[in-house]
């Protein structure tokens, strides 16, 4: 797996097949209601309910949807930082680098030939017949959790790649929720001012690296880049592209599926029988949104043998893929200010993008407060980011222990806590509320911190680690020590 162009989801999955342990197949039926988001659970990872813990890809072969059609449905391809990198021939460390990379260096896709076009089946255009997973009974429907939507903005002629959160209305019609100020609204709103309706590409199972750049956040990708160019430049070839049937739109060639469909000027409710729509990424139930636009669907096309790739809105799957494109947007945010070296940043289980590590190389004394500076200002700008905790070259960044023991014997609460108080936040944590702080001037405002656990650039001989002499191979014994560097 490791270095390989994985041109699509299968090319990924036989790289796991051989791995020991990494690629689980579950054979027997189950439903798509409920089974498929209870038989994973147990692998999901937090935030996920205990018992639960990061786990194995979960190929369910025979998931049957309400209509009785069945068809295989994939879980946890990204459910752990380390393999979602392996896919790319990375560590985790390299994978924000790599992002960073690609948006400044964009490989523009190919449109193939008609000779040259993977086979693709035409499907009924029925949403229905197709295994798409609900979680609980308080869901609003079942929900396209990994449906990366391509659209091309009509003013701009940039194409936008990004993933949303999709209820299906009924067998032909989908909601879809938009980010206020995103790429995609922008595009939707330029079309509806010209009086027209947005032909959009939904794609389910698509190339990592075409998944990793629709993560990516808007502050890492300014709108004037294509994403489906980041995307090549991520995966070192171009993304190929061929022509939608039904619409006047492109579409990924060796998606699993493609649904093709217009974004109406239609706005219903999501879920109009209750107040609950799925659940959502930090574990908690979400909350229906009162009016969202409709998408048409108009035709579904599929390779043979198709599967329906998705993710667990509780779970650590979708923190990784949010996880890797803030932390790109965060290490061009302090190249920008002339940081000290970062070498590693890490989105923490459990926290999606509210929880960030930073590993600092300091240099010298004056770093002692250009950390704690550089750590105040990412909180600032990165209204998701919650906390930050600060950490030397020596602690491994995706270690919970490593972590825990840092802030164990590197902080003292006096004078390493930095509390940043009612700051713009993100209302999906529910502890961000007037209800639950009355220190905070409205909903969705959050008080933010800075934990420094980095050692004073002074004291770095007191706090050096101590590691086992291995023993010698023919030569003298010598003692071996970390230190913060």
């Amino acid at each position: 797996m490791t270095g390989r162009r994985l041109a699509d989801l299968r090319t990924a999955l036989a790289g796991l097949d051989s791995a020991p342990g990494e690629l689980v197949r579950v054979r027997e039926e189950i439903p798509a209601r409920f089974g498929v988001g209870a038989r994973y659970a147990r692998w999901a990872g937090t935030p996920a309910a205990p018992p639960t813990g990061p786990g194995p890809v979960v190929l369910f072969e025979h998931v049957r949807a309400d209509s009785g059609a069945s068809g295989p449905v994939l879980m946890g391809l990204y459910g752990t930082r380390r393999r979602a990198a392996a896919l790319l021939g990375l560590e985790p460390a390299e994978v924000p680098f790599r992002l960073l990379e690609a948006v400044g260096k964009p490989v523009a896709p190919v449109l193939l030939a008609e000779d040259s076009r993977p086979e693709r089946a035409a499907r009924p255009a029925d949403l229905t017949a197709l295994p798409i997973p609900v979680l609980t009974d308080a869901d609003a429907g079942p929900y396209l959790t990994l449906g990366a939507v391509l659209a091309t903005d009509p003013d701009t002629g940039v194409r936008n790649l990004s993933v949303h959160r999709m209820c299906v209305q009924g067998p032909d019609t989908l909601t879809i929720w938009m980010v206020p100020g995103r790429d995609l609204e922008r595009a939707y709103n330029a079309a509806l001012a010209r009086g027209e309706s947005l032909p959009v590409a939904i794609h389910l199972g698509v190339p990592p690296a075409v998944l990793l750049a629709s993560c990516c956040p808007s502050s890492l990708v300014p709108p004037e880049v294509d994403e489906i160019a980041v995307a090549g430049a991520i995966g070192g070839a171009p993304v190929e592209l061929m022509p939608c049937g039904s619409i006047d739109a492109e579409c990924i060639a060796h998606a699993e599926y493609v649904i093709e469909g217009e974004i109406l000027d239609k706005v219903v409710p999501e879920n109009p029988a209750g107040p609950f729509a799925t659940p959502e990424f930090l574990g908690y139930r979400g909350r229906a949104h009162p009016a969202l636009p409709v998408i048409r669907v108009s035709a579904i096309t599929a390779r043979p043998g198709a599967i329906l790739q998705s993710v667990s809105g509780p779970g650590l799957e979708q923190s990784v893929l949010l996880g890797y494109g803030m932390e790109a947007a965060v290490l061009a945010f302090l190249r920008e200010r002339g940081a000290p070296i970062v070498s590693a940043l890490c989105h923490t289980a459990g926290g999606g993008q509210l929880m960030l590590v930073l590993r600092w190389r300091k240099r010298s004394g004056e770093d002692d407060a250009l950390v704690r500076d550089c750590c105040e200002a990412v909180l600032e700008t990165f209204r998701m980011v919650k906390t930050v905790l600060a950490v030397d070259e020596d602690v491994d960044p995706e270690s919970d222990q490593d972590l825990w023991w840092a802030m164990a014997t590197r902080l003292q609460a006096d004078r390493d806590i930095t509390i940043l108080p009612d700051r713009e936040g993100f209302a999906l944590d529910p502890s961000q509320s007037t209800v639950y702080s009355p220190n905070l001037s409205g909903d969705g405002r959050t008080a933010k911190a800075v934990f420094d656990c980095t050692v004073p650039f002074a004291l770095r001989d007191r706090f050096t680690r101590a590691e086992f002499t291995p023993e010698p191979a023919g030569g003298a014994r010598r003692q071996a020590a970390r230190r913060p560097r």
